[in-house]
């Protein structure tokens, strides 16, 4: 590991995660400093960016550089090579020692399928906040995608407070309601090994058994390929954000597969997550995506007023219409910042092109 006052190698390893990240501050050609970073898997190629496009003086180099590695460490690396996250350190009670499990995206072709198919049942994909929420006796914490401990509001709190039992449940944050779509363990059990149909069903008995205020619901399954065509058309026609659909008889399995997987989603909103490459003189920014390991420039977003502009090298969620061949994004609509994504996963793939 090398570690000095102007070079830091983190890590981060939780499941089939295995990540490396390097920032370190360089003497420039013509005088002055620049700030640069490498990340990605380990052992693999890595990709490279800046936080200075231009030298900038020694403390304006060391500002920039104490700033990215105490952000890295609150997203779970640390300078241990093992990856343990906050390992004998003042943050440990910031890793949960949980994560999510991530979806794919689907198109509507293989949505229809999967209407048809009675193995896949299917959820309301809602516009929420991913969360996890985990009771332990009269502990009621909140974890992120990227399994951190967060605060969630008070009445999510008191609402899963009043339910019986230990438990963690999966779902969504909307303002201060909790929408819980699965349920990974109840009473010291892990259920995360059983069919998503048997968790479903333990969830929906916990909530409608309990006296829960209605700050905390379990968001609605269909099953039948008649029930899900009717409600995919009502949620198009609501202008929802579209729809998930999960293998009836799958287990909870965390992180998100290369392709595939047993939970998929469809959107009726294209939406993307990019990182800014390029900030402009007139309030909006240039983005990109990776593409087989190299930065390809998507266009430039408007910081609409109400929003802070922001930084190079931070994830912020771009609505759109589609994207061309090239991947310029059509109506690009900035919606704010994604503490919870990393870099890494601001790929191309992401994207829904223009229908030929």
């Amino acid at each position: 590991m090398e570690n000095s006052a102007q070079s830091v190698t983190l890590y981060f390893k939780s499941g089939a995660s295995d990540k490396i990240y390097t920032a370190r501050i360089d003497h420039a050609t013509d005088g002055g400093f620049l700030v640069n970073y490498e990340y990605g898997r380990r052992g693999a190629a890595l990709s490279t960016g800046t936080k200075t496009k231009t030298p900038v003086d020694h403390p304006t180099a060391l500002r920039l550089f104490e700033k990215l590695v105490a952000e890295k460490q609150s997203k779970g690396y640390s300078p241990g090579a093992d990856g343990t996250p906050y390992l004998h350190s003042d943050n440990a009670d910031k890793v949960s020692g949980l994560l999510p499990q991530l979806l794919n995206v689907i198109d509507t072709h293989q949505a229809r399928q999967l209407v048809d198919d009675p193995r896949w049942a299917m959820q309301e994909k809602l516009d929420g906040r991913r969360l996890m929420i985990r009771k332990a006796g009269d502990s009621v914490e909140g974890i992120n995608k990227l399994g951190l401990i967060v605060s969630i509001a008070a009445p999510i709190a008191d609402a899963v407070h009043a339910l019986p039992g230990d438990m963690v449940l999966d779902g969504e944050a909307i303002d201060d309601h909790f929408h819980a779509f699965d349920l990974l363990s109840l009473d010291g059990a892990d259920l995360r090994g059983k069919a998503c149909a048997d968790r479903y069903r333990t969830l929906t008995a916990l909530i409608d058994n309990a006296d829960t205020s209605p700050h905390l619901r379990y968001v609605d399954c269909w099953t039948s390929a008649a029930d899900k065509s009717e409600q995919l058309a009502a949620l198009k026609a609501a202008n929802a954000e579209g729809a998930v659909f999960k293998h009836w008889d799958a287990p909870y399995t965390q992180g998100r597969p290369n392709s595939g997987g047993t939970q998929l989603k469809l959107k009726f909103v294209a939406t993307v997550s990019a990182v800014v490459t390029k900030v402009n003189q007139q309030r909006s920014v240039g983005v990109s995506l990776l593409n087989d390991g190299h930065w390809q420039p998507v266009g430039n977003v408007t910081v609409p007023a109400n929003q802070q502009t922001p930084q190079l090298g931070d994830v912020v969620e771009i609505q759109y219409l589609y994207a061309h061949d090239g991947g310029a994004l059509t109506q690009p609509v900035l919606l704010g910042f994604r503490t919870d994504v990393e870099p890494t996963e601001c790929v191309t793939t992401q994207l829904r092109y223009k229908p030929s």
